[in-house]
């Protein structure tokens, strides 16, 4: 079944940011360092203190979040630091909506749906400009 989230993206800050919400908002909080991942062999040194990833469940309330990892090609501004993040259980269920939300996507930091160490991963901004991510477990 497929799910979205708001998915925040912050430069450095991540954990700051999610355990300020997780004190408002309540719930569980898991926070992920890329250091703390296979992942960090793929980055310089200076960023494996950063988030790969946090995750914030409360109630109806459910809000995931990274740290900026990507090159300076593409700066951190308002517009680019959030994204919806759809979640599914198979490759299938997310490549038939990729697909569709991907039709007329910017060539422009586009990331077909590939493996990763944590599962199904990829990401674009569609026509409109809304930065889409999307995350699975791994093909079988």
């Amino acid at each position: 079944m497929l799910r979205t989230t708001p998915f925040l993206l912050f430069d450095g800050n991540c954990a700051e940011a999610m355990t300020f919400y997780h004190g408002c908002l309540g719930g569980e909080l898991t926070l992920t360092k890329l250091g703390d991942t296979p992942m960090k062999a793929q980055f310089p040194p200076e960023k494996h203190d950063r988030m790969i990833n946090a995750h914030l469940t409360s109630g109806a309330v459910d809000i995931s979040a990274t740290d900026w990892m990507a090159s300076p090609a593409l700066d951190p501004k308002q517009g680019n630091t959030y994204a919806i993040f759809v979640t599914g259980e198979t490759y299938d269920e997310l490549k038939v909506v990729f697909d569709k939300l991907a039709e007329g996507a910017s060539e422009d930091w586009f990331q077909e749906l590939h493996d990763m160490p944590f599962g199904i991963y990829g990401q674009f901004f569609d026509r409109y400009g809304v930065q889409w991510i999307f995350r699975g477990a791994n093909k079988e």
